[in-house]
């Protein structure tokens, strides 16, 4: 399998070899399972995420796909890291998009650049972006950063730092640069992925129907992997169920909870007026709220 060699030979740690391993081992079996012609023929699907909105829970849908067609776990982590979890340059996550093989399931966190979009424009290849109520990534980020990840960027900032919820929501509404801190804001963090809402070959879909709104997403996913080649081995009802059933959010490492609207139930008026005037439009932009008078 020589797609295997290059970026991905290049880590010659014991944990990355095995993967490797596992990965030619499972594409093995999805060719005898369904047949090598269906394998070659089903597009590789890439799940794209901004951090804390919805990563995880398109990834688990995605794997979902392995029990209803000739698709592939990898196995490997998010595309932008390392198996030490170190940031990747660029032209290390544009080699390990090229050799993602038919059936190849991917995930990670990408900015809509241009290099990136051209990417996953080419032919065998569809992706996914899923993204989320920037108020809630919010509270999301804060939990995780204060109570779930000791080693996060922004720990001992918002732990030692700050000293309210309130304190936190607005740093992370409006940035942080300080000595040893760098955090951008969630207008600027959002603009960077905006435009995949804009490339046609790019399902785009809102973390909060993934959550309530199962069959109709799942439609979604299913007919734009079909434009993209892949030829259902299973009824369409059987489909939608076994891709509910992948949904197990306690399986992932950083669950929560990830209702939707929970940042009601922690921004404050201040947390709201800040938000407004750092954001603009963006909850209208995205289609969140009619107007900014929420």
């Amino acid at each position: 399998m020589n797609a295997s060699s290059n970026f991905l030979d290049k880590d010659n740690s014991v944990k990355h070899w095995l993967k490797i391993g596992r990965w030619r081992a499972r594409r093995m079996l999805t060719a005898a399972r369904w047949g090598a012609e269906k394998l070659a023929a089903t597009p590789a699907i890439f799940g794209n995420a901004m951090p804390k909105s919805g990563s995880h829970l398109i990834n688990q849908v995605l794997q979902g796909l392995t029990e209803i067609g000739p698709f592939v776990n990898s196995g490997f982590p998010p595309v932008n890291r390392a198996e030490d979890n170190q940031q990747l340059s660029d032209t290390a996550i544009l080699e390990k998009l090229s050799q993602m093989l038919p059936g190849d399931i991917g995930y990670g966190y990408l900015a809509a650049s241009d290099k990136f979009i051209e990417s996953l424009k080419r032919p065998g290849i569809g992706s996914i972006f899923v993204y989320r109520d920037p108020r809630d990534m919010i509270v999301s980020h804060v939990f995780y950063a204060t109570e779930m990840f000791e080693d996060h960027g922004m720990h001992r900032y918002y732990t030692e730092n700050l000293h309210s919820m309130e304190e936190r929501i607005n740093a992370a509404i409006g940035g942080v640069n300080e000595a040893g801190v760098e955090l951008k804001g969630v207008r600027t963090r959002y603009d960077g992925y905006m435009d995949w809402r804009e490339q046609p070959g790019t399902l785009c879909l809102r973390f909060e129907d993934l959550r309530l709104e199962h069959e109709k997403t799942f439609d979604q996913i299913l007919d734009y992997l079909e434009s993209k080649g892949y030829q259902p081995e299973v009824d369409r009802h059987q489909a939608v169920k076994i891709l509910g059933s992948a949904i197990q959010p306690k399986k992932s490492g950083t669950f929560r909870r990830g209702k939707p609207g929970n940042w009601r139930e922690h921004f404050t008026q201040k947390n709201i007026d800040f938000f407004k005037e750092s954001t603009g439009n963006l909850l209208v932009e995205l289609g969140y709220e009619e107007d900014n008078e929420w």
